[in-house]
């Protein structure tokens, strides 16, 4: 069990050296998040200027955008922390070392945790000193949303990791896009009502859309529903535990096959 658990930290101790020797690695970590922040707390402020609600659309955008930034880093944890083995060839001496899979993922997703609890940390305060958000007025069930969103941003971390594992490093380009394209289904800035009828229940198997419509109850002043949170834990579980099987499936037949040996950024056919 030791040292089980010193493979894991070793696996995060690289992570955290390879950040802490690279600006380059450090920058984007919250420019990003930052940027988004002042882009919809500007877009707040002027929808409270103009519009006769009576809500706070700081509220209600800008804590959205920080909650699905937090999803979106924790993707980008996961992908990042991979994709740093895959750029410098590392995974022959990875595995040649008594390391399992699963202790590589759980190196990965220690690291995803601490830089998005970091970069949330920073957000939070910025945009509370900036445009003011009173992040916290959601109160405890800030916790659960938090939880469920990190859970399923590494669910799509893995599941990317799976697909550049497989097809090699050009399907890169195939993972940044997930966040965009899960958007629209996860009713990040709006009710689950307001989608087509045919798109309602593609979004209801997106955990997110529970988040965010718990949120919206809480912020209209109505509780939130224990049921629905239950439905969206079990789906984001169910994904999660879906991409580790992927996952675990698609390394074994790298081994199998001879692909992780000629792993290179040709590899994709």
């Amino acid at each position: 069990m030791r040292s089980r658990a010193r493979r894991i930290a070793a696996i995060l101790l690289r992570l955290f050296y390879l950040l802490r020797g690279s600006t380059a690695r450090i920058v984007p970590l919250f420019v990003w998040q930052v940027l988004e922040v002042v882009l919809w707390g500007l877009i707040s402020h002027y929808l409270n200027a103009i519009s006769a609600a009576r809500f706070n659309f700081v509220t209600v955008l800008l804590g959205a955008i920080v909650l699905w930034e937090f999803l979106v880093r924790s993707l980008h944890g996961m992908v990042i922390g991979f994709m740093e083995d895959v750029w410098s060839r590392n995974f022959l001496n990875l595995f040649a070392a008594p390391l399992s899979v699963g202790e590589y993922l759980a190196g990965l997703v220690l690291f995803s945790s601490a830089t998005s609890v970091i970069v949330l940390t920073v957000v939070v305060i910025f945009a509370k000193l900036v445009f003011g958000l009173a992040f916290f007025k959601y109160g405890l069930m800030l916790i659960p949303f938090l939880l469920l969103l990190f859970l399923f941003g590494i669910a799509l971390g893995i599941f990317g990791a799976a697909i550049v594992l497989r097809w090699g490093p050009a399907a890169e380009w195939l993972i940044w896009p997930f966040p965009a394209m899960l958007s629209p289904l996860a009713c990040v800035f709006y009710p689950l009502s307001a989608l087509p009828h045919w798109l309602q229940w593609p979004a209801r198997l997106v955990p997110p859309s529970y988040v965010f419509e718990g949120l919206r109850a809480i912020i209209q002043g109505r509780g939130v529903a224990l049921e629905p949170m239950l439905v969206c834990a079990v789906l984001t579980v169910g994904t999660l535990l879906l991409a580790c099987w992927g996952f675990i499936r698609t390394y074994r037949h790298t081994v199998r096959t001879g692909l992780l040996a000629r792993y290179s950024a040709e590899t994709v056919n």
